[in-house]
């Protein structure tokens, strides 16, 4: 391989790192527990964008589920969001033909 195709490949790259984090800020995706009775959305940051909890569920002798449900809601949509980005991840490098198992900073 020589040298002008290889920086123009991390020329190609490094633009569409860019272009990559931005679309991973505007991914969005549910977790949800209890049959859906807790429902917590995050974004590609992983920063919650929102928390809907069943009204059934505010009980003062169901506060310890609640809380468990939360917590497996938001472990469900933490690992969507990371299934996302390697999805989108991946997408990239099969487009500058790198290898597949190659990690990307973020």
């Amino acid at each position: 391989m020589d040298f002008l195709k290889m920086m123009k490949q991390a020329k190609q790259m490094q633009e569409q790192m860019g272009s990559l984090q931005e679309q991973i800020v505007d991914i969005e995706v549910e977790g949800s527990a209890g049959a859906g009775l807790v429902t917590v959305t995050l974004n590609g940051k992983g920063d919650m964008k929102s928390l809907a909890i069943d009204p059934s569920l505010m009980k003062e002798d169901e506060k310890e589920i609640l809380e468990d449900l939360i917590i497996a809601a938001h472990t469900e949509a933490r690992a969507k969001v990371e299934q996302a980005i390697q999805e989108k991840t991946q997408d990239l490098m099969g487009g500058l033909g790198l290898p597949a198992d190659m990690k990307l900073p973020f």
